[in-house]
């Protein structure tokens, strides 16, 4: 009857999932997209998943076991989601060292340091993904197109945004969505992160209206602003296929322990990123924003939350 009641860190889900068998389905998701980037980019993408997966679960290791002293929990298997999504969101030809790299700075320096799983306030992947280009941009954009070997080629936005190399072109749509065109391992790939999605969604794993608040948004700021010739001359498919959007809206933008914690909260938040992704990839140096739009309104969410108090059951909204 004295017992001390012991509330875990949130996020608090309400649901029979556990945290394991969440991230096993978000495993399952992406195996179609890891499997798309051996295929496309060959042995040196599996190099690098292989890398950074391990450089996350060891780290995970040793930072709790050794360094912060906690409970070691490698059997939930966010370390080893974390090490895929980085890996996915890397370059086919990153040296395999600085993929290590970026899983230790994953796993320490955006996970744990802040208390571990479920407290950290930004994703951790693309959190270890913006240190990794801020730090070896060359490294970081050195882009190669699949099946060919060791040419560089520029990525579709590069070329959507005027800055291709000469007799660069669009790749075709049916290109973009199949996914034989440049990038990072797991963005090139449209069909392949669609099925993972679809199955996130049956799963019940992620909710719809995060990705399709975000999308919508990119598609309609992307076809009035798109064009360099004048307004609503976006071309709409071209911007959703690519670069990391699907990727990032639909494995990124909806992990749990980043996002607001009431429902409108987390539409202003998807309309948000959609905002910043679109104003990154038209109106800086930088032809890709899903990243950073993420990772910006991560570090939003507590205001968010501050201002949109969901209403408490039984109860009415203060």
């Amino acid at each position: 009857m004295n017992a001390p009641l012991l509330v875990t860190s949130s996020p608090h889900i309400r649901a029979s999932s556990s945290t394991r068998r969440i991230m096993l389905d978000v495993l399952l998701a992406l195996l179609p997209a890891v499997a798309a980037s051996v295929v496309f980019f060959g042995l040196q993408a599996l190099l690098v998943i292989l890398v950074t997966v391990a450089s996350t679960m060891l780290t995970e290791f040793v930072t709790r076991k050794w360094i912060l002293k906690r409970d070691f929990r490698l059997g939930d298997l966010s370390a080893v989601v974390t090490g895929i999504l980085l890996a996915l969101t890397l370059p086919p030809s990153i040296p395999l060292w600085l993929a290590a790299v970026g899983g230790i700075l994953a796993i320490f320096l955006v996970k744990e340091l802040f208390g571990g799983l479920g407290q950290n306030f930004m994703n951790p992947a693309l959190g270890a993904r913006v240190f990794l280009f801020l730090a070896w941009p060359a490294a970081m954009t050195d882009w190669s197109k699949p099946l060919m070997d060791a040419v560089t080629s520029p990525t579709p936005l590069a070329i959507l945004k005027g800055k291709e190399v000469a007799g660069a072109v669009l790749p075709h749509l049916s290109q973009l969505f199949l996914g034989d065109r440049a990038g990072c391992l797991g963005e090139t790939s449209v069909i392949a992160l669609l099925i993972g999605a679809a199955y996130l969604l049956a799963r019940r794993v992620i909710h719809i209206r995060i990705p399709f608040a975000y999308l919508g948004t990119v598609a309609l700021l992307s076809w009035i602003f798109g064009n360099q010739h004048g307004f609503f001359q976006g071309d709409v498919a071209a911007y959703l296929m690519s670069g990391g959007l699907i990727l990032g809206a639909f494995f990124m933008a909806t992990d749990y322990a980043t996002q607001p914690i009431s429902i409108p909260g987390k539409w202003l938040y998807a309309v948000g990123i959609g905002i910043l992704t679109v104003v990154i990839r038209l109106y800086t140096n930088y032809p890709e924003g899903v990243m950073f739009a993420i990772i910006i309104m991560n570090t939003v969410v507590p205001l968010i939350d501050r201002h949109i108090v969901p209403k408490t059951f039984g109860g009415s909204r203060a």
